[in-house]
């Protein structure tokens, strides 16, 4: 599969690319006229593809009502900002909006056929409220709202974005669960060089490189020992240098031809299968955490050593510093309590050095008496 996509499209189903190069699929009996589906791995695309396949006439395949939240939905899908949403973002957004499309009020009105007018500040935080026990899939959907409404105010079809402004929900912890240093230890032991296993490993960690660009990474990438590749999700563009033991790893290990990670039948990992893959190897040697945690792991320990917020942002690929400084604010918080109890230590030793020589009940020196 690429992207959570089916190898094999199903009948009557084709696809090219659009003049935004994202693919584009639609229904074509023979030399007919094609009907325009969503992607394969949208929600609503087995709908679709079964109404234009049982319908004679394929122009009464449903189509969305103008103005309505179901048709203002499906224009922001069919955009440029869209077709730049990395597809597990796209894929996360299309469900969110399925599931709001299909939600029907107390007369049974899906919304996806009430006018989109109702998206308002009010209604934006009564979907928060409801998802308020899942407080991230909560911000999943301010994120995926505000997309669009930002997207309808630029392109005149609302005149503001009623999703600004509404705070996230705090999250407990930090997310992916960061990786310790025992963690990278057992998992070596589990899995020695020459395993693809390891050599995800220290790719991970050596490149600091999300999993949608472990996948990609080969040869071609490599001058010398210093890699460079551009990021799926930012589109910054990195360098790193890789130790010589890495290079040695690389080269113990069987890899394919373009990609230096792949699978037991030498073909390219996609995204989803590689989290997988590297999610049971890694409970495999006892470790409940997942790929990203490597990273977090990198990033801390580079913050630690010294590494500057631009520094971070530069392998890291982050196209601001707000990411880098959660790290370096870590570390610097931690340096600075290191030297400031030095200080406190200091103070003290300077208060109590001058009477240390004396014993507690001691007379001075200067009080005796000699007896003759």
């Amino acid at each position: 599969m690429i992207d959570g996509m089916p190898r094999k499209l199903p009948l009557y189903v084709v696809k090219q690319r659009g003049r935004l190069e994202q693919w584009v699929y639609y229904f074509r009996i023979g030399k007919g006229k094609r009907v325009r589906l969503p992607a394969p791995n949208e929600p609503d695309f087995m709908q679709a593809y079964q109404a234009a396949l049982s319908g004679a006439d394929l122009k009464k395949m449903p189509r969305e009502i103008p103005q309505t939240i179901g048709w203002l939905m499906a224009r922001y899908m069919e955009s440029a900002d869209w077709a730049k949403l990395e597809p597990a973002t796209r894929k996360q957004r299309s469900n969110i909006f399925h599931h709001i499309k299909e939600k029907k009020d107390r007369s049974g009105i899906r919304l996806a056929d009430k006018p989109f007018t109702l998206i308002n500040r009010k209604a934006v935080m009564a979907g928060m409220e409801d998802r308020a026990d899942t407080p991230a899939a909560a911000n999943n959907y301010l994120k995926s709202i505000s997309s669009l409404c930002k997207w309808a105010v630029r392109n005149a079809h609302m005149d503001a974005n009623p999703a600004e402004g509404i705070p996230k929900f705090k999250l407990d912890g930090d997310g992916f669960p960061a990786w310790e240093i025992e963690d990278v230890r057992a998992f070596c032991i589990k899995w020695p060089i020459g395993t693809k296993q390891r050599l995800a490993l220290e790719l991970a960690m050596h490149t600091g490189l999300r999993r949608s660009d472990l996948v990609r990474v080969g040869r071609q990438h490599l001058r010398g020992n210093v890699l460079t590749i551009g990021t799926q999700k930012t589109k910054a563009r990195i360098a790193v240098e890789l130790p010589q033991r890495v290079i040695d790893i690389i080269n113990a290990t069987p890899t394919g031809d373009l990609h230096f990670l792949v699978t037991e039948y030498n073909k390219p990992f996609a995204v989803a299968g590689f989290g997988n893959w590297f999610g049971e190897a890694a409970r495999k040697a006892g470790i409940e955490k997942n790929s990203h945690g490597l990273r977090k792991l990198a990033a801390t320990m580079a913050a630690n050593g010294g590494a500057t917020a631009h520094q971070l942002m530069s392998q890291f690929g982050w196209s601001n510093s707000k990411q880098a400084e959660v790290y370096t604010r870590q570390a610097d918080r931690e340096r600075l309590g290191v030297v400031s109890s030095r200080i406190v230590s200091e103070q003290l030793m300077n208060e109590l050095a001058p009477h240390t020589d004396q014993r507690e009940g001691s007379i001075p020196e200067s009080e005796t008496k000699t007896v003759s």
